[in-house]
């Protein structure tokens, strides 16, 4: 009985600290106001004419993100029309890794041309509010008028390595369902790629 009883602590305890270490889904997104790679700075409030916000934690080196970045333009161009822009937030530590340099932000951009927003979490204070652990990571907002629900939580789709090969277009599949007035099944799935790089303490 005792046994059952710490057992019982113990799950409750962690499921406090995961609830502490960001968002779920149904939880009210947090606020930020990051530096974009025009020079402006970018709000999710300036966002709120849009119908949702398909946040994407990204950076320029990983080579998961390297693979989804061709699919995250195509995901702008389909969406954005329809009210779900993409905004990249690159949560990374220049220090730690410096091809994830504000410079090299806008170098990539250009390169590849994004037609999203592509901002820098440049005191790393923002990804951990979300608790995104990987580069991609994604969070889809819902607007709720007032402020932006989370309506999904992790991968892009279910095939990495070859956008031909995917079964499951995750996140386009939750974008449908908002907007077929649905909840997105599944609303949660394990994000892979890279994991968010911080300075040692």
């Amino acid at each position: 009985m005792k046994s059952m009883f710490m057992f019982t602590l113990l799950a409750l305890f962690s499921i406090g600290l995961l609830a502490e270490d960001g968002v779920g889904v149904g939880d009210r997104a947090p606020e930020f106001n990051l530096l974009n790679i025009d020079g402006n700075h970018v709000s999710l409030s300036d966002y709120d004419n849009a119908r949702g916000v398909v946040v994407i934690f990204s950076c320029n080196h990983c080579p998961y993100v390297v693979a989804y970045e061709d699919r995250m333009i195509e995901l702008h161009n389909e969406y954005a029309p329809q009210g779900f822009p993409v905004i990249a937030i690159n949560p990374n530590d220049s220090i730690v890794v410096p091809a994830d340099s504000y410079t090299k932000m806008i170098e990539r951009a250009e390169e590849k041309n994004f037609p999203f927003d592509y901002i820098l979490d440049a005191d790393q204070t923002i990804f951990p509010q979300y608790g995104a652990t990987r580069t991609p990571h994604v969070y889809l907002l819902e607007n709720k008028g007032d402020h932006f629900e989370v309506a999904y939580i992790g991968a892009i789709d279910d095939n990495y390595r070859d956008a031909e090969a995917v079964e499951e277009p995750y996140l386009a599949n939750a974008i449908e369902a908002i907007m077929a007035g649905e909840r997105p099944d599944p609303e949660f799935t394990r994000a892979i790629g890279c994991t968010i790089k911080v300075q040692d303490e």
